[in-house]
C-alpha cells in the first residue's frame, strides 16, 4: 500500500513539473535569450530554465541524502549541467529523466521517513525531510511563477490554467 503523505508529495511535485513542462513548452524559441532587465537584477529566459533544472535537482539531492544505498542512481545525475543556458528540449528531457528518478525515490519513501533528520548544505545539524521537500517545493513554485510572468510580459497569452492543475479536470 502507498504511503499516503509520500505519496500527497509526490502528486504535487508531479503536478508542478507538468505545468513547468506546459510552460516550457509556450516560450518563443527566439525568446531564449530575452532578459527583463528588472532593477533588481533578473536572469534571461535560457538561464532561468536551467535554474528551474536545479530546483528540481535539489529534491534528487535530498532523496540522495536520505537512501544513498537505495537511491544510488540519483547520485549519476549530479553530473549534469544546471543553473546554465538551456534549450526548451534540453529542460523538458531532463524534466522527465528528474521525474522518473523521483517518482521512483518516492516509491521508496515511507511517512515515516519524512520525520527524520537529514543534514544539508544550508542546515549541517538536519532538518527533516519534509522541512527539506516542502522547501524545495516552495523554491521550485516561486521560479515557475518566474517563468510564468516572463512569458506574460513577452505577451504570451498565459492564465491560471497554466501554471495550477485544477483539481477535478483531466489534464
Amino acid at each position: 500500500m502507498a504511503e499516503p503523505v509520500a505519496q500527497a508529495i509526490w502528486q504535487k511535485l508531479r503536478e508542478q513539473i507538468e505545468r513547468l513542462e506546459h510552460l516550457i513548452g509556450l516560450i518563443p524559441p527566439e525568446k531564449l535569450n530575452w532578459n527583463p532587465n528588472l532593477p533588481n537584477g533578473s536572469t534571461d529566459v535560457a538561464h532561468l530554465i536551467g535554474h528551474l533544472l536545479d530546483c528540481i535537482a535539489g529534491f534528487c539531492a535530498v532523496f540522495y541524502a536520505t537512501f544513498p544505498q537505495d537511491c544510488a542512481q540519483l547520485s549519476e545525475l549530479r553530473d549534469l549541467p544546471v543553473n546554465h543556458s538551456c534549450s526548451k528540449e534540453e529542460a523538458c528531457e531532463r524534466l522527465q529523466l528528474y521525474s522518473a528518478q523521483l517518482e521512483a525515490a518516492f516509491a521508496q519513501c515511507r511517512d515515516a521517513d519524512l520525520a527524520r533528520s537529514i543534514p544539508s548544505v544550508f542546515v549541517p545539524e538536519g532538518e527533516s525531510l519534509t522541512t527539506l521537500l516542502l522547501g524545495n517545493l516552495e523554491h521550485l513554485i516561486s521560479h515557475k511563477y518566474q517563468l510564468f510572468m516572463y512569458l506574460k510580459m513577452l505577451g504570451v497569452p498565459v492564465n491560471s490554467r497554466d501554471i495550477y492543475h485544477w483539481r477535478g479536470e483531466m489534464n
